[in-house]
């Protein structure tokens, strides 16, 4: 009985310990994306003009694809 007692405390103990990892990741993906998003806003107040012709010239391409 107390066998089964310690595994279950282990596979409580590992469960915890992987959600634990997975919003770690999930912050690091976070920081990461927040990072691109800055560094794009501040390409995008750069360059307005060739951004907006880019994203026309990818809505084009897209329209063109999905019809």
């Amino acid at each position: 009985m107390d066998e089964n007692i310690i595994n279950n405390l282990n596979d409580e103990l590992e469960n915890v310990l992987e959600e634990g990892q997975s919003l770690l990741r999930n912050a690091e993906l976070e920081e990461k994306f927040n990072e691109i998003k800055t560094e794009a806003e501040l390409l995008i107040r750069k360059h307005p003009i060739s951004s907006v012709a880019i994203g026309v010239a990818i809505g084009y391409l897209i329209g063109k694809i999905l019809r």
